[in-house]
Parts: C-alpha cells; sequence; structure tokens
C-alpha cells in the first residue's frame, strides 16, 4: 500500500516471472494499471493487451482483469483503485492459480 484516502488507494504490486494474477471483477471500483517494470499482458474484458514500462491499462468496474508477467525479470506495476468501496472483499474470482476461490464464486466461472 502506498496510499490511501477517501475513494482511492495506491498499490505497488510485483508480479515473478510466469506467473499471473486472478482472472476476476469488481463491483465497487475502476482500476489503473501502471507499469513501471518488466511486460504485462492484461486482460481487460475479452482483450489482452501488452504492457511495456510507462503505459496503461484502465479496468472499469464489473469488467473482469487479470495481469500475468510473461517475461524473465519482475513485472512491477501501480494500481490506483477508484470507487465507492474500496474493500478486499469486493473482488469476485473466477480463476485463480493460488486456490483462492470461494464455493459460490467457482460457480460463476
Amino acid at each position: 500500500m502506498l496510499a490511501e484516502g477517501n475513494g482511492y488507494k495506491v498499490k505497488r504490486i510485483e508480479v515473478k516471472p510466469g506467473h499471473r494474477l486472478s482472472l476476476q471483477l469488481h463491483q465497487n471500483r475502476n482500476e489503473h494499471w501502471v507499469v513501471v517494470e518488466g511486460e504485462a499482458i492484461a486482460t481487460v474484458g475479452d482483450r489482452d493487451i501488452t504492457l511495456q514500462p510507462n503505459e496503461v491499462a484502465m479496468i472499469p468496474v464489473r469488467t473482469r482483469h487479470r495481469v500475468a508477467n510473461p517475461g524473465n525479470t519482475p513485472l512491477v506495476f501501480i494500481e490506483v483503485q477508484c470507487g465507492s468501496y474500496l474493500g478486499e472483499d469486493d473482488i469476485t474470482r473466477f480463476e485463480d492459480d493460488y486456490n483462492r476461490l470461494a464455493p459460490a464464486t467457482k460457480l460463476e466461472s
């Protein structure tokens, strides 16, 4: 966590080479990802976007998304969350390599 205030939260996130985060969506927030190191494959809805340092992806509310690191070096990006509710329980996961799916969420995939 880098910063937090009314309606926003800023995080620094690192993804190991060859790894990816959950395919998920949020009901109450948008996210903006700014790549600062490495290369990212950002899935936003039904599109895969390759991002290099200083490039940005915007994730609208209620849009399935994930980020993957296809490279051989760590991926570092800054995530800016904006919305009416920023709690960690505003995540619906559809796929997760780390087995963090709730039983009810598994039925939605």
